[in-house]
């Protein structure tokens, strides 16, 4: 499949069927994620497997966007490795997360499974539920599986602006604060 229509038919899978994500495709998941840009390389990834009965009910005790997915992946940043732009500190591990996550959501739709970005989550019971050390900061859940046989797109998905209201050339003139 080309990159472009991947990307435009990826949706974010909210009902699962029960079938396990097998260790093959879980393991090119992860390593699309492994090799996925981070500012300066400083790699400051760390993301944790959660796919055990167990495991799972605690991540259903912090959000209730879970969707009952086989598997989740709980990724975080390292603040004390991710890289901070010189000239006002901003912090980029956030933005090295997200991008991890963008590879692997892609690899697991190129491999027919689903993903859904959860970013609605308590993450102090995140913290406590799987003993997250204070230097990691979590930044998404990731549920993954095979969807069930009604899964299907949200019905906004494909409603997308014209390129003309995201994308200017040399200026921004003319914009308006959140207009649409």
């Amino acid at each position: 499949m080309e990159f472009l229509q991947l990307a435009k038919d990826r949706y974010s899978v909210r009902k699962f069927s029960d079938k396990k994500v097998e260790k093959e495709k879980l393991d090119l998941i992860l390593e699309a994620g492994r090799v996925a840009p981070t500012a300066v390389n400083f790699q400051p990834q760390r993301i944790l497997v959660i796919d055990s009965e167990e495991s799972l009910e605690k991540v259903k005790s912090c959000t209730r966007f879970h969707f009952d997915a086989p598997l989740t992946l709980l990724i975080c940043y390292d603040s004390t490795v991710s890289w901070k732009r010189s000239y006002d500190q901003k912090e980029m591990g956030e933005v090295d997360a997200s991008i991890v996550i963008t590879h692997m959501m892609l690899q697991a739709a190129e491999l027919g499974l689903g993903t859904t970005w959860v970013g609605h989550f308590d993450p102090e019971a995140i913290r406590e539920k799987f003993d997250l050390p204070e230097y990691l900061i979590p930044v998404a859940l990731l549920p993954m599986g095979y969807p069930s046989s009604d899964s299907k797109p949200n019905p906004l998905h494909e409603k997308r602006y014209d390129i003309d209201k995201t994308v200017f050339y040399n200026s921004f003139e003319g914009i308006t604060p959140g207009k649409k």
